[in-house]
């Protein structure tokens, strides 16, 4: 998680003081944009955001059958690739 733009370092006799102090020296060193790149941060948050977007078709299964709970979640996959396909735009190279 990132630190606070403000943060300011942990005592070392704090729990995870040393990882957080990293990351927060890390972070002002290469800045926050990089960070998140460098930390893959950004990936996290884009599976989160995803997995959020798959609750909201339902947080329960409807069918009993092992098989057909993965052919439903397949298709809650499928509906949410389709929506996120059309909001891709289509960019063409010119020159």
């Amino acid at each position: 998680i990132p630190p606070r733009k403000n943060a300011k370092p942990w005592k070392a006799i704090t729990a995870g003081a040393m990882a957080r102090n990293e990351a927060l020296r890390a972070a002002k060193y290469l800045g926050r944009t990089l960070w998140r790149r460098w930390s893959g941060y950004h990936r996290r948050s884009r599976i989160e955001t995803k997995m959020h977007c798959v609750k909201l078709l339902g947080q329960r299964l409807m069918a009993r059958d092992f098989d057909r709970q993965v052919a439903e979640l397949q298709v809650r996959i499928a509906v949410l690739n389709g929506y996120t396909a059309l909001g891709i735009p289509v960019t063409e190279a010119v020159g």
